[in-house]
Parts: C-alpha cells; structure tokens; sequence
C-alpha cells in the first residue's frame, strides 16, 4: 500500500448562519466558509479522505496556504510512501514544514492525515477506532454553541438548547467585552441546570480575565475557556490562582509538547482536544491521553468541520471517552457538505454509522459545486 496520487479540494461550504469569535466572524452567511478536502489514492486504488477547516482569525493558517501547503510541499516528498507507516509520514511533513513557536501547518497536515487513517482503516475492514484497538460507541452528546452578541438572542437560543435535549452550552464572549455578564446571565436564567462552557478566543487581558472570572463564579459558568492569549502559559497559571472557576486551554496547545509545558506550569486544569488543530488524529489521541494521565478534564472541540471532520473528532472523543457534550458545531452552521453517511444529529445526539474508515461516501459532484472560486 503505497500513496500513489493526492488530491487537494478547496471549498467554499454554505452557511446557515453567521459565526462570530472575539476575533471576529470565522463564517459567513452569504460567503460561506472555507474547506479544503484531500483525497489519498494508494497503489491499488483504495481511497482516503481528509479535511481542514483553516479560518484566517482563529490560526494563521488560510484556505489558500492549506492547499499550496499540501500540493507543494506535502504531497511531494509524500507520494510513493508507504500507507502503513504513519509515523514515517509524519515526519517527513514535520520536515518539509518545519514548526515554528509550536508545529508548523497543522491545519493542512491535518487533512492528510485524516485521509490516511481513513484508507489505513478501510484497507483492514473496520471503522476508525478499531485501527485503534478500540470498541465502536454509535453516538456522542453534542454542547450547543451560542455565538452573538446580544443577550437576548443568547437567551433564546439557551432556551431553543433545553428544549431540543441538549446537556451542554458552550457560548462565546469577548465578542463584546461590556455584555459578557448580561450574556453569561441570560444563558444561566434559561438552562440553568445544562453544562457551561464559556469561551473567549484569547480576548482578555489578565486583570479583565481575573475581573470576568469572579462574576462566572457567582453566576455558576463550568469553565472558563482560552481567557488569554495562547503564549501566556504563566498568566494562565496566575488566573488558576486566583479563580475558583476551572481554567482550559485550546489555542495554547498545538501539539503534546505544547501540553506537556501547560502540565510543567500549571497553566490549566482542562484541554480542548481538536482534531485540526493538532496536525491530525494521531497527534490529538496522543494529546488525549497524556492530558487524561496528568489527571487533566478533556473538553472536545471543533473548527466547524462538514460531517468528514466532525465524524473523525467523534470516533477519536468517543475512543477517549469524553463525558462533558463536545463542541462539534459544524451542524449549526453548515447548510451542506459533500460528505454523507457518517452520521445523523437528533435531539442534541450525533449517531455514527459505523462504516468502514471514517464512515463518510463522499459526493465528488459536491465538490465541484462547492469548488472555491476566486473572485
């Protein structure tokens, strides 16, 4: 089993509504957003494929570095390797990009490697936590995000949660700093009893972050998600001193290297593991299990990926068996995808089907109808 052709699909999927982090909008609703899908081809003709969800204010990472990335730099020293040694394949994208603060390009490498995981299990006949050694789960509790500014609507949709099954909420503040308590107030009058996640994107500074916390308390938020800026292990560790409210982190780890300096200094009692992030499922299983052997929460998380990324983050959160509803929103805001038959949302709950690999038949006529076109 060797790789014999990449292919690289950039995308532009449709949204249902816009998306709104502290750094501003990741999606929207009359642009869409970007996607770019890979598909591995080996010597005998089977398929994987992969996907990236790159959004330019979140990470540094674009829709158009993500496919020169992989056509240009990946897909060369890539083509003619052996299927079969993941690690080998790691290391020659870790050396064709080299990291820079933490790993370099994981987005793009994330996608490969989805794609081969895809094919590896497909070529052994099972899904994808089998390849693992581990048990098939058909299902995962999903958190409903809240994503505006505007605490009434926050209220609304807190509601619309409740009432669909949801045991989570996961909201994002720092959108506008002065409504952050009215927003986190409205949320916990309305669903007073579900899981709160509240999210900041890195908005914050220490002493706005120490100030915010102290009100979470009062009002009852589970976590207090990403206050500070990603490199601000230390300041992280000085909030953890100063707030009863659980601290995670997700734009500070990139790899398990990255979690083992947020272990080192204290800097969190939770991580969010995301597929994307991290360059792939090998490296966030990795992350998972170390962050669950220094006694550490795990919150699942996504970048809205169609239903090809949130089928893989699902099987890999279920292997690790999370227990707080992940935050996999691609369902809240993607009005289509090309990828079918990995999974069904109902009442707050993703089943998962079970196929072979990842799970998902793509519809390669979606992916000329969403095909990027730039204007």
């Amino acid at each position: 089993m060797k790789i014999s052709k990449i292919e690289v699909f950039p995308l532009t999927l449709p949204m249902k509504q816009n998306f709104f982090i502290s750094g501003g909008k990741v999606g929207d609703l009359g642009q869409g957003a970007p996607h770019v899908y890979v598909k591995i081809t080996d010597d005998e003709g089977a398929e994987g494929w992969g996907e990236a969800r790159p959004s330019h204010r979140w990470s540094y990472e674009t829709l158009e570095s993500v496919t020169t990335t992989i056509e240009h730099y990946l897909k060369p020293v890539l083509l003619g390797e052996s299927v079969r040694d993941l690690n080998r394949i790691h290391r020659l994208m870790d050396r064709s990009i080299a990291a820079g603060f933490s790993k370099g390009m994981p987005i793009a490498k994330a996608a490969v490697d989805m794609a081969i995981h895809d094919l590896l299990a497909k070529h052994h006949g099972t899904h994808l936590p089998g390849l693992w050694m581990g048990t098939f789960k058909d299902t995962i509790r999903l958190s409903y995000l809240i994503s505006t500014n505007d605490p009434d609507q926050a209220c609304k949709k807190a509601r619309e949660a409740k009432e669909n099954g949801y045991l989570a909420i996961d909201v994002k503040i720092g959108l506008n700093p002065k409504l952050d308590v009215q927003i986190l107030e409205a949320v916990k009058q309305a669903a007073p009893e579900l899981y709160f996640r509240a999210d900041a994107n890195q908005a914050y500074t220490l002493t706005e972050a120490v100030r915010l916390s102290r009100e979470m308390e009062r009002i009852g938020v589970d976590v207090f998600e990403q206050p500070l800026k990603a490199n601000d292990l230390t300041g992280h560790a000085e909030l953890r001193r100063k707030t009863g409210i659980p601290i995670a982190l997700d734009e500070s780890i990139w790899s398990a290297g990255d979690l083992i300096q947020a272990i080192r200094t204290e800097a969190c009692d939770m991580v969010v593991i995301k597929v994307t992030k991290t360059g792939g499922l090998k490296e966030a299983r990795l992350c998972g299990e170390i962050a669950k052997e220094a006694n550490l929460g795990l919150l699942g998380g996504g970048l809205t990926e169609s239903t090809l990324g949130l089928t893989a983050s699902a099987h890999l959160f279920n292997y690790l068996d999370l227990q707080i509803p992940v935050d996999l929103n691609g369902p809240f805001f993607l009005a289509d995808d090309p990828a079918a038959d990995g999974l069904q949302v109902r009442n707050g709950t993703v089943h998962l089907s079970g196929r072979e690999g990842i799970g998902c038949t793509i519809a390669e006529e979606k992916i000329q109808k969403y095909a990027f076109k730039r204007e």
